[in-house]
């Protein structure tokens, strides 16, 4: 009989970001069972919405995660608007969607350049986050933030975009599209990549629902899910389709991910092509009292925000359910049966953002 050892993964390892830990039982290098641990970052957010008013809490919300952080302040605030039954300006539901994939080109676009250096390519490392910059650049220069933007309130947005800039951003975004292909190309095309990651990492169609994956991880099982579809801010408005694959296996996830950040500068382009002119904000007066479950898609899949409110300044609760958290489970089912050597790249094909899963 084979003796089983048990192998810690993180909280410190060179390809994790953030503080994920794995203890793996092995069976020479054949990964048998995962046992995973989080709570390393545990900030208490949920329990402020008692210190702070409902309209300061959009910036708390907004710091769950940098990654994530306009679109965690953008559903909270969907969710108040709909409790207080508020009728947001359309240019602002425009603004808030072409904030929210830059915000998703932005997290890929890290993920690509860290999953990339995990694997040894460094030129897509430094050419991804190049890219990167770009597009944290625009998002700077119309909301005053890199990363932590603070331009969502509840009833609007508090910046607007000249003209100018919008046709500077289409501009940038169809320059920057023909490097995208190119780099993508080059990383999805390798011989060497296909052989790490084809096969590696299958979580089957049924497997998927099963364990409640989102976002990429779920569409590169051939799950067409993707909250974007619902219409929320000004996606009804817009034409896209979402990004699926069938092979359900590591390659497939990161196709997914490539392949999804040309469908979000496009819905950019629409977005600047259709916005309308008017006022981005709105007068707030009251408190909301009620209850809504509020969601959007994340770059790393369904994000859900629980808000209560009972009439008062202060919210009676705020949970939030984030898409890291809800893929654990899908990890850990993928990472039974492969070998040691695949885990850092099975790790890093669902993305992980733990300051998400850790509120």
């Amino acid at each position: 009989m084979t003796k089983q050892i048990t192998v810690p993964f993180g909280p410190q390892h060179p390809v994790l970001p953030e503080p994920l830990h794995l203890d793996l039982v092995l069976e020479d290098e054949l990964v048998v069972d995962v046992i995973p641990t989080i709570g390393y970052v545990h900030r208490g957010l949920e329990k402020l919405v008692e210190k702070r008013e409902f309209t300061e809490y959009v910036f708390i919300a907004e710091r769950i995660c940098g990654i994530c952080s306009f679109i965690h302040a953008q559903t909270y605030v969907q969710g108040v608007e709909a409790i207080m039954g508020l009728d947001v300006p359309e240019r602002a539901q425009y603004l808030r969607t072409i904030w929210g994939e830059y915000s998703r080109l932005h997290s890929h676009l890290l993920w690509l350049g860290l999953f990339a250096d995990s694997m040894g390519f460094e030129s897509v490392f430094m050419n991804a986050w190049r890219l990167r910059e770009h597009i944290l650049d625009d998002l700077e220069a119309t909301t005053g933030g890199r990363v932590i933007h603070g331009v969502c309130k509840v009833g609007g947005v508090k910046r607007d975009i000249t003209p100018e800039k919008l046709d500077e951003m289409l501009k940038g975004l169809k320059g920057m599209e023909h490097e995208l292909q190119d780099l993508t190309n080059v990383f999805l095309h390798d011989s060497s990549l296909q052989h790490r990651l084809k096969g590696v990492g299958v979580l089957n169609k049924e497997d998927a629902y099963a364990l409640g994956a989102v976002g990429p991880s779920a569409r590169g099982s051939g799950l067409k899910i993707d909250i974007r579809e619902t219409g929320y801010a000004a996606l009804g408005k817009i034409n896209f389709r979402p990004v699926v694959e069938h092979s359900g296996d590591s390659y497939a996830r990161c196709a997914v991910r490539a392949k999804e950040m040309f469908t979000s500068i496009d819905i950019i382009e629409q977005c600047i092509k259709k916005i309308p002119d008017g006022p981005v904000d709105m007068k707030v007066t009251g408190a909301p009292d009620g209850e809504f479950l509020s969601r959007t898609e994340q770059p790393r899949g369904e994000v859900v925000h629980y808000i209560k409110g009972n009439g008062k300044k202060n919210l009676v609760r705020h949970r939030v359910r984030t898409p890291t958290f809800t893929n654990i489970p899908p990890l850990v089912k993928i990472l039974k049966g492969c070998q040691l050597a695949d885990v850092p790249v099975i790790v890093l094909s669902i993305d992980p953002c733990i300051g998400c899963a850790e509120r």
